[in-house]
């Protein structure tokens, strides 16, 4: 037990298997598939980040030259998240509960020399979520046992030049699990499952970026077809195990630069998400009933949210 009163295990895998992905023809906006775009009322750039079973979605949006997280009911009704005395919030997961975990920055464009913090969001209450040393905690999935799944660092700057100090992690009453892929220069978790399984990215050491899955423990690793680079910052899992994401046309990936779309890996099959006229999609957060939800950069540079609905 440490300082902080937080006990703190690694997990570095030794199992691991590697899973094969196939593409799909199919595209979302087709047939079954039905877009939704949305906008924070007032919001100079919308980025939606997780759904929950009841449709709820949260991300941030840019207002008065400050970020600030958002709730979306699935009413479309929209509620402000402000961390006490921050410049910039971020909610970054939300669980069947309504609670949600972020982070925040006493600066309104924090940068890489900036400290960012955790924090669970819970009936009004900020309990904060911080693994030890971090000085850069980004929480981005809450499942409905209140385990949060993401990312930190512990030595500024965070930057993504691969220089090694980012690091996945699962915070679980009061305990702290980091998480390590085999051979990864940087691992970052996005969401956790009611199965407590974690979906993440990693860049690897002299490799390519992959998806992983962690489940029990064992790694699963994924490769897109043609070795397409895979962009880090965020995706999410749902109940039955659909994983979403981002990928690039080519390296480097980039979440806003052209030639960047969503992905849905749904039993071993990879479908591209596209919203319609868009430079840029990504594919942040899905549901139980398959509902995704993500950003898009429209022709004019402009940044909305999208809700994509399906039925199976």
């Amino acid at each position: 037990m440490n300082r902080s009163g937080v006990h703190l295990t690694t997990i570095i895998a030794c199992l691991l298997t590697v899973a094969a992905v196939v593409a799909s023809p199919a595209q979302p906006g087709q047939g079954a598939w039905t877009f939704i775009s949305f906008d924070v009322p007032g919001s100079t750039g919308t980025f939606p980040l997780d759904i929950n079973a009841d449709g709820d979605i949260v991300g941030r949006y840019g207002s008065g030259g400050r970020t600030h997280g958002f709730v979306r009911t699935a009413d479309g009704d929209f509620t402000t998240i402000d961390y006490p005395g921050a410049l910039f919030t971020v909610a970054g997961g939300i669980n069947s509960e309504g609670v949600v975990a972020g982070w925040y920055a006493m600066v309104a464009v924090p940068g890489p020399l900036t400290e960012r913090h955790g924090f669970v969001l819970r009936d009004g209450v900020f309990t904060p979520v911080d693994p030890p040393g971090s000085v850069f905690t980004n929480p981005l999935g809450i499942n409905p046992e209140g385990d949060v799944a993401g990312r930190f660092c512990i030595a500024l700057p965070c930057g993504r030049s691969g220089s090694g100090n980012y690091f996945g992690f699962l915070w679980r009453d009061g305990e702290v699990v980091i998480i390590a892929a085999p051979n990864a220069r940087e691992t970052n978790a996005w969401k956790i499952s009611p199965d407590a399984d974690i979906v993440g990215g990693y860049r690897e050491t002299g490799g390519p970026n992959r998806l992983f899955l962690l489940q029990a423990d064992q790694f699963t690793l994924f490769d897109l077809p043609g070795a397409l680079p895979i962009a880090q910052e965020n995706g999410g899992i749902n109940a039955r195990g659909d994983i979403v994401g981002t990928y690039c046309d080519a390296a480097p990936c980039e979440l806003t630069s052209p030639g960047t779309h969503g992905l849905l890996l749904r039993h071993g099959e990879l479908t591209t998400i596209d919203f319609p006229g868009a430079t840029a999609t990504n594919a942040n957060g899905i549901n139980a009933s398959g509902d995704i939800t993500g950003n898009y950069r429209d022709a004019a540079g402009a940044n909305h949210g999208y809700l994509l609905t399906r039925k199976d």
